[in-house]
């Protein structure tokens, strides 16, 4: 085949190559390409190109005319799609495929992906497009969204169990930062809504860090306790290396008891910022949980055999932790006091209860998320007794 092209005053050096490039898309190798221009240094700039590109320059006629050449067939062969379109989420991503995006078609020979979870139903939820989404709706700024100005007036040993238990709440939120941010840099980018949504609940948690240390220090210049059996509880956390079994730990068990102690937070809350800080951390908690226990249901319905690796990873986890200290009792203490409201003999009763009712509300939260992960009645019931008396 022999096409003409006239790029008149364009250069080549002006974008002339991109008619090129057009021109000879539909040609096949072989076929010739007559250019004409009236550029005087056409023919310097196309021998260079030509000889670039892998392609002929024949100059022996009037005019220069291109001879299609075979390079840019070469440099394609044996290349494939990271997908067939850009929705196909496939099976097992190929680590050849490098940084490319889902569907593109991938050349050959550039460097393979150094990642660990290639598995697409080792990482999958079919509801984390959505809850990305959510998530990307729901973004909130710290500096706005609380009324800091608005500062409250407590007793002083009221405000020290508020301070208390943002310490404690800014050590767990430090280890839930820490898990997805670890665990976007092993896995495959094909499956790019997982991974985002795990860059949204890092950048959640590093609010949650935010928000819970300023309201700490509204009337304080240092925070709380850190007990050491608190530290080994969400030691252990960070310690899994699975992907299914980390989140497991972390969202279904760890974080959904976590959720439970924000609601209790917010509805005894002593002033109006901790309520509004534990109500929006609360918001962004709900969607880590809803995409820990969606994972972890769809592991479970590919392979049933799975919860057996699930029981087990409580029941390691319990024995590690089975000589520590657990939840910090400064911590249950500032609970109780928080529900109380007050020093009088009545009211820490009745806080007690409270404490002791927002235990039995995790323990139910957990069994009816272990239960619809696949769990029988009584398995959840023994796998819950199980969790860390740490919450998280």
């Amino acid at each position: 085949m022999w096409r003409t092209i006239d790029l008149e005053g364009l250069a080549l050096t002006e974008g002339g190559h991109l008619l090129l490039n057009r021109s000879l898309a539909g040609l096949a190798a072989g076929d010739r390409l007559s250019v004409r221009s009236h550029d005087r240094d056409l023919r310097l700039h196309l021998t260079a190109w030509c000889r670039s590109e892998g392609h002929s320059l024949d100059d022996s006629q009037s005019g220069l005319t291109i001879v299609k050449g075979t390079a840019d067939d070469a440099r394609w062969s044996g290349s494939q799609r990271a997908g067939r379109t850009a929705s196909d989420v496939v099976s097992r991503a190929d680590r050849r495929w490098g940084l490319a995006a889902r569907g593109a078609l991938v050349e050959p020979g550039g460097p393979a992906l150094d990642v660990e979870w290639v598995d697409r139903d080792h990482v999958w939820a079919e509801v984390a497009p959505v809850l990305y989404a959510q998530a990307n709706a729901n973004q909130w700024d710290p500096a706005t969204a609380v009324n800091w100005s608005a500062k409250p007036d407590l007793d002083d040993e009221i405000e020290d169990a508020v301070v208390q238990v943002m310490t404690y709440l800014v050590e767990n939120e430090q280890a839930a930062l820490m898990i997805p941010a670890r665990m976007l840099g092993r896995l495959h980018p094909h499956f790019r809504e997982v991974m985002q949504l795990l860059a949204a609940q890092a950048a959640d948690e590093a609010r949650h860090v935010e928000i819970f240390n300023r309201r700490a220090l509204l009337h304080r210049n240092v925070l709380g306790l850190s007990g050491a059996g608190g530290r080994s509880s969400l030691q252990s956390l960070l310690d899994e290396p699975d992907f299914t079994l980390a989140s497991f730990l972390l969202s279904v068990l760890g974080e959904g008891s976590f959720l439970d102690l924000l609601r209790f937070l917010h509805r005894h809350a002593p002033d109006q910022i901790t309520a509004d800080v534990t109500r929006l951390a609360g918001r962004d908690e709900a969607r880590h949980v809803a995409f820990g226990v969606a994972h972890t249901t769809h592991v479970v319905q590919q392979d049933r055999q799975f919860l057996h690796r699930l029981r087990s990873a409580v029941d390691r986890r319990h024995a590690a932790l089975q000589n520590t200290a657990g939840l910090n009792s400064q911590v249950f203490d500032s609970l109780v006091v928080i529900a109380a409201g007050s020093w009088r003999p009545d009211a820490i009763a009745r806080g007690w209860r409270a404490v002791l009712q927002l235990q039995e509300t995790m323990d139910e939260g957990r069994r009816r998320r272990l239960e619809s992960i696949g769990f029988p009645p009584g398995d959840a019931a023994a796998i819950s007794a199980l969790h860390t008396r740490n919450f998280m």
